[in-house]
């Protein structure tokens, strides 16, 4: 949609003439390498996307709070107070801006008047790709200028996981906020998720093109899954530091692959493959930086390959969609890395295809992955993109 049309539906459900209205965009994210060693005190390399979340604002006079979605119009115009803000069930989508206003009042920012906020995503549901993110970090930032709190990206990131962690009772990371708060076109953010230390490094892809592809396999055992390799990647820390009386290891990604070499005998298989997988992951992301700062996407493409391939057999969170994938992308023309990208079990995975051969690529990959899964992808062509920010 255009922001025109946008603009024209705001007035329509709120009628608020146009010249009062502002736009706003968030990206979502895709974490190009660097998977499931956020919590082991490793290396995340997420890019900000085009594909993401558009806020349509007005200030109001009075402390009501009025938000709709384009994306869910059939449950029409959401309201609350700003003086009575608690979580709702029957509020869907809405606790997620609710918890942000909730938590930034909760931590001393004075918010002096209502809004009214239309969204609209081209983000799919469900993905992996933090749509929710992006809506709470979008929302933040739109109070940010308005109230002009002057609040710094990072302060908003943290603002929007800790709304996140307690309003919502979802216990996600920093990385999704961080890297839509943060997002500088053609650059990914390298993201030390223990210490929150980032640079942006240069990612210009050239000629070749972030292709999104979504499995649409539903995940039911990302949870149960991510909870039991959290606790074997705990486990393996802890026997790495008993066998080593001298040096203590703060998290599994403070060891290199060559001082990994020296622990391969301590801990039973299971323990062994999810500590290789976060150690070696770590270095691979390293890599990454590296090659992209050079412009040696080759040597990226490579990186991916590998990514996949331990997130499959060392981590085993992949499954027979997101292999499938891969495995078509490796098959085709113009392609030169590919890999899982977010929880696993299910959700998108992501290859660079070169311009030339994106529309082969995705004939072939709707054609070949109906053809073994029995599934239909949906398939995105994403571009780097800037943080969150007002549209001008």
């Amino acid at each position: 949609m255009t922001t025109e049309h946008l603009k024209s539906k705001f007035a329509e459900h709120f009628g608020t003439e146009t010249e009062q209205i502002q736009v706003f965009f968030s990206p979502g994210r895709v974490n190009l390498i660097g998977e499931h060693i956020d919590y082991n005190g490793g290396m995340v390399l997420p890019v900000a996307i085009n594909l993401g979340t558009y806020g349509i604002v007005a200030q109001r006079n009075d402390r009501k709070v009025r938000l709709m979605s384009l994306n869910f119009e059939e449950m029409g115009v959401l309201e609350f107070s700003l003086d009575q803000i608690a979580y709702d069930a029957k509020m869907d989508w809405a606790n997620y801006p609710m918890g942000v206003f909730h938590t930034l009042q909760n931590e001393g920012f004075a918010i002096t008047r209502g809004f009214d906020i239309l969204f609209y995503g081209d983000l799919p549901n469900g993905a992996g790709l933090s749509s929710s993110a992006s809506i709470e970090v979008l929302t933040a930032t739109i109070l940010n200028q308005y109230e002009a709190f002057g609040i710094a990206p990072e302060k908003i990131a943290l603002l929007c996981q800790k709304s996140e962690n307690q309003f919502n009772g979802v216990n996600c990371g920093i990385m999704d906020q961080f890297s839509i708060a943060n997002g500088m076109a053609e650059h990914a953010v390298l993201l030390n998720c223990d210490t929150l230390d980032y640079e942006h490094v240069p990612a210009t892809l050239g000629k070749y093109r972030i292709v999104i592809v979504n499995t649409n396999k539903k995940r039911g055992l990302v949870d149960s899954a991510y909870n039991q390799r959290r606790k074997e990647c705990e486990v393996a820390l802890e026997m790495i530091n008993e066998a080593d009386g001298g040096h203590q290891y703060n998290t599994l990604c403070d060891l290199t692959p060559s001082d990994f070499l020296g622990f391969t005998e301590v801990m039973p298989d299971n323990v062994y493959k999810r500590a290789y997988h976060a150690i070696t992951e770590n270095d691979r992301t390293l890599q990454s930086k590296r090659a992209l700062s050079a412009g040696d996407l080759i040597a990226f493409g490579e990186c991916m390959y590998s990514s996949h391939e331990s997130l499959k057999h060392q981590f085993e969170v992949s499954c027979f969609e997101l292999d499938t994938v891969v495995e078509i992308s490796r098959g085709q023309r113009g392609v030169i890395g590919a890999r899982m990208t977010g929880a696993g079990f299910g959700g998108c995975a992501i290859a660079l295809v070169h311009e030339a051969h994106v529309d082969e690529y995705k004939a072939v990959m709707a054609k070949l992955y109906q053809e073994k899964t029995g599934l239909q992808a949906s398939i995105y062509i994403a571009q780097i993109s800037g943080g969150t920010a007002r549209v001008e």
